[in-house]
């Protein structure tokens, strides 16, 4: 998930009525806490937690993949996290992009927080790999190594997102793209495709959502039988692991290539579509709203996200989980709490502070000026700032005001 504070938010009314004693103060709207309005730096805590905690299951996911064959349990868990975790991370990332309109400092930030580093560590991933496992691999930036296909994938969901907001029902046309796209064997492999267009849903979802659907999340009733659902979706997902191939889960291939009819695939799609979207909000229900230890954590998860790759991959490539004691079942506890903290120790300060170069470089060189913040740096310097937009009273009295002198 990407940086709160890149989001633009709304602008402030242009003429804040003051309260009286009949109309009392409203309060901070989500919108504005969490997309940080001009002049102010606030975060909203639950999206920062929501953020660190399906970070940290991306981490156990990955950790927990090479454990499968030797422990159901493992596996079990590994079906109900995949089931939810990477379509709850993409809702909230639509939800945050849900201020995209191609403005010139929306297309520099997108430019500098997700495709100069899909570069970087494209070309980082690809001679990482050339020294761990294969001295002939070539580079190949249109196909995306290991986890980094999502930054493609948000790069395009991004730059479309002017697109679906002009929609009537952009979710339901989504959810068709998608559908199409699990029953389409002729996708090309090129940029992750397949799972850009299968996961498309997700991200029109969240840029459909306000701050008011999560309020609704907050209701008492709804975290009870949450706790259950999860415990359930696990018990399920143990008894699914012999009679279901987790592949569906990863949305990458098309029906054909998992052996079954195009209908059988769409049945399939639709159908982990909707537990997704109850195991997202069920997910949620669950999160903190106030501010918590790691709540701070949450601002570094695209950091923890492209790094951890590389621990994964050494993990694999060197035959880590071929020692003795992993073969215990307490190891598997360990190997769990190790990933949770590799993820939170990757999402701190520190590893923010001394990447920022890369993760995002300000590129002012790259850039033309934008004429409107010229403007708007050149009025701050005379002291004037911007001026309050009157509305459309006030520019019609303008425009009277200039005939008149005009007619004297």
């Amino acid at each position: 998930m990407l940086h709160a504070r890149n989001e633009r938010a709304p602008l402030p009314p242009a003429r804040p009525e003051k309260p009286t004693a009949k109309t009392p103060p409203t309060s901070t709207p989500s919108s504005v806490r969490e997309g940080g309005a001009p002049g102010a730096k606030q975060r909203d805590p639950f999206f920062d937690n929501a953020k660190y905690l399906t970070i940290l299951l991306v981490g156990m996911g990955h950790a927990w993949q090479p454990l499968q064959d030797d422990s159901r349990t493992v596996e079990a868990l590994y079906l109900a996290v995949y089931a939810f975790h990477m379509p709850a991370f993409i809702v909230i990332s639509g939800y945050l992009s849900r201020t995209f309109t191609g403005t010139p400092a929306q297309i520099r930030r997108l430019i500098t927080g997700i495709a100069v580093p899909y570069l970087v560590f494209e070309t980082l991933y690809t001679l990482f790999m050339r020294w761990a496992d294969n001295p002939d691999r070539e580079f190949s930036l249109q196909r995306p190594g290991f986890a980094l296909w999502f930054l493609v994938a948000l790069f395009l969901w991004r730059m479309t997102a002017p697109f679906w907001h002009r929609l009537r029902w952009p979710v339901p046309v989504a959810l068709a793209v998608g559908l199409c796209a699990s029953v389409t064997e002729s996708i090309s492999g090129d940029f992750n495709l397949m799972r850009v267009l299968q996961y498309l849903p997700f991200f029109v979802l969240g840029l459909q959502l306000r701050p008011r659907h999560f309020e609704m999340l907050r209701d008492r009733r709804l975290r009870l039988l949450s706790v259950p659902l999860l415990l359930a979706t696990a018990v399920f997902s143990y008894w699914a692991v012999p009679r279901m191939n987790h592949a569906w889960l990863l949305h990458d291939r098309p029906a054909a290539e998992m052996g079954v009819p195009s209908w059988v695939g769409a049945v399939m799609y639709l159908a982990l579509f909707g537990c997704a979207l109850v195991l997202t909000a069920a997910f949620l229900t669950l999160v903190p709203r106030r501010h918590m230890w790691f709540t701070a954590l949450g601002a570094g998860t695209l950091y923890a996200y492209l790094l951890h790759v590389y621990p994964i991959k050494l993990s694999r490539e060197f035959d880590w989980y071929d020692m003795a004691w992993v073969d215990h079942p307490a190891s598997r506890v360990v190997i769990t709490l190790l990933a949770v903290v590799m993820m939170t120790a990757l999402c701190s300060g520190p590893v923010q502070r001394a990447l920022r170069f890369v993760m995002e470089p300000k590129m002012s060189w790259f850039f033309r000026e934008d004429p409107v913040e010229q403007a708007r740096a050149r009025n701050g310097a005379h002291g004037g700032g911007e001026q309050p937009d009157q509305g459309q009273d006030g520019r019609e009295r303008e425009r009277r005001r200039e005939t008149v002198s005009v007619g004297r």
